[in-house]
């Protein structure tokens, strides 16, 4: 379908979601809210698309929320809004397709939990990421004050949550919050050769992975690895594991098919 507020395009198994507002550092709108629940669910039912890349127009990846909408808005109005966000980066968490941030220019607020919601993070050299809301009166309300401990640690991610400072994309690495920083004409061509690596594998087992890995972070250990277990488990009645079984003892390449 078309849409106003962000881009979805489809090239060699990758599905490009690019966040488009870059009049406004693309903060997040009502609409995108919408379109971007919309796009993610047309995606994850594409059987085409093996990867997903989130990006963004212009100087930065996403500055967080459309502080004038929401400044016209009511209490309840802006707890709607808020649930959309949340529901939004829930479902980004539950695609069945790894989901890579390619993180340009600033990452801020809304735009930083939505990075966090992602399965892999890359940082052009240029990024800023962070929490900036105590500035202005608020907290992260989508779940960056939960995702980001979960990812750097309690110590880390309360210094950049209170402090509201952001930090550039050096010390993002440094502590665990991106997996690469790249110059910023190398940025889009290096997401896509993560993806490239990734669509190389059975697609049933990837998803599953993702799944495994998405599910068991919220659950005890022993939970977490029993969950895993079974989704292994299943991995053995595809097509792919024989194939994959059989080209290695073969000394090929296999010809996965998502069977």
């Amino acid at each position: 379908m078309c849409y106003e507020t962000i881009l979805v395009e489809r090239k060699e198994g990758i599905g490009y979601l690019t966040l488009n507002r870059p009049k406004v550092f693309n903060a997040i709108s009502e609409q995108m809210i919408r379109e971007m629940k919309k796009a993610t669910e047309e995606l994850d039912q594409d059987l085409a698309v093996g990867v997903v890349i989130i990006t963004g127009a212009g100087k930065a990846f996403q500055s967080g929320a459309d502080i004038q909408e929401l400044s016209r808005m009511s209490p309840l109005d802006i707890l709607r809004w808020n649930q959309g966000v949340v529901e939004n980066l829930e479902a980004l968490e539950k695609m069945r397709q790894p989901v890579i941030a390619a993180i340009n220019g600033y990452a801020l607020g809304g735009g930083l939990e939505l990075a966090l919601a992602c399965t892999i993070r890359v940082a052009a050299e240029s990024a800023r990421l962070g929490f900036p809301e105590v500035k202005i009166g608020i907290l992260p309300g989508a779940g960056g004050t939960q995702r980001l401990p979960r990812l750097i640690g309690k110590g880390l991610a309360a210094e950049i949550i209170l402090t509201g400072e952001p930090i550039d994309a050096r010390e993002a690495f440094c502590v665990g919050l991106v997996n690469r920083v790249v110059p910023d004409d190398q940025l889009m061509a290096t997401a896509e050769a993560i993806a490239r690596k990734i669509l190389e594998n059975a697609p049933i087992a990837v998803a599953l992975a993702k799944d495994a890995i998405e599910v068991g972070k919220n659950l005890p250990l022993e939970g977490a690895i029993q969950y895993a277990q079974k989704n292994c488990i299943t991995c053995f009645a595809t097509e792919d594991m024989k194939e994959g079984t059989v080209a290695f003892l073969q000394k090929r390449k296999p010809q996965f098919k998502g069977r």
